[in-house]
């Protein structure tokens, strides 16, 4: 299956986890968010769907390849505002913990425009994209293109722990919503592995992704993405990351709590 039929099917409440999305000995976050996103989506019912707001992730355990079942709730739809949880299991276990939060547009006198300016980066065609590398590098690279324009490579033993570049799926699919959003926002690496030199694993704890604008475009769009790390101890980072549309437009806001072993 690709990407698109895997989204499809996780709508079902039956998600099947296709081989090829690995990283490390576990599946791809943000295919795991999106997975369980899309059974929680095909639950709401009202018409026009209200635009997601926020995405909570709580990586419980290593997703494997195969069938995953996708418990989804709707916990409570407002009038405006809409809750849903996500239990995701494999052979009875629960394996990662979604929620989410809808909001509809509502009047409202306060307008603060983002703070934050998308960076000056080269153009995307001009940066060669980190490689896939069979064995070597995490399997869901062959899916996903990441462009660096400033910060270190992982585990190039760098002083510096942020990242700027841009971000693309290799392989455009269909459409482009909040589903596909969700499944590409988390594919850069934990900032701080940049800052080691040798081999040392890392892994996602708990992610947020905050959606503050329309994420629809077209489908091999190149997304800027700048990440900075907060604050790195006792084998756990901080980071903060932000996504903007090429135009300019800030369209997330990307939070995580990052497990490093090593």
């Amino acid at each position: 299956m690709d990407l698109q039929e895997m989204l499809d099917q996780a709508a079902t409440g039956t998600a099947h986890v296709e081989g090829g999305w690995g990283q490390g000995r576990a599946t791809y976050g943000g295919l795991v968010g999106a997975l369980a996103y899309a059974g929680l989506r095909a639950q709401l019912t009202t018409d026009p769907r209200p635009p997601l707001r926020s995405l909570t992730v709580n990586f419980v355990a290593p997703v494997a390849p195969g069938e995953a079942e996708v418990d989804a709730t709707v916990l409570r739809a407002g009038s405006s505002a809409t809750q849903g949880l996500v239990l995701m299991r494999q052979e009875d276990k629960p394996v990662a913990a979604v929620l989410a939060a809808f909001g509809a547009a509502r009047e409202s006198a306060i307008r603060v425009g983002p703070t934050a300016v998308m960076p000056t980066l080269p153009e995307p065609m001009t940066i060669d994209p980190f490689p896939y590398l069979a064995g070597m590098t995490p399997d869901f690279f062959q899916h996903v293109e990441m462009r660096l324009a400033d910060g270190g490579f992982p585990m190039s033993g760098a002083t510096t722990s942020h990242m700027t570049g841009w971000m693309r799926f290799r392989e455009a699919p269909p459409t482009f919503d909040e589903r596909h959003m969700i499944a590409l926002a988390d594919s850069w690496p934990p900032a701080v592995l940049q800052m080691v030199s040798k081999p040392t694993n890392g892994s996602s704890l708990t992610w947020t992704l905050e959606l503050v604008d329309d994420v629809s475009a077209e489908p091999d769009t190149h997304w800027a993405y700048s990440v900075t790390t907060d604050a790195a101890t006792d084998g756990y980072a901080h980071t903060d990351a932000r996504i903007w549309h090429p135009d300019g437009r800030l369209v997330a806001i990307s939070r995580q709590t990052v497990s490093i072993f090593g």
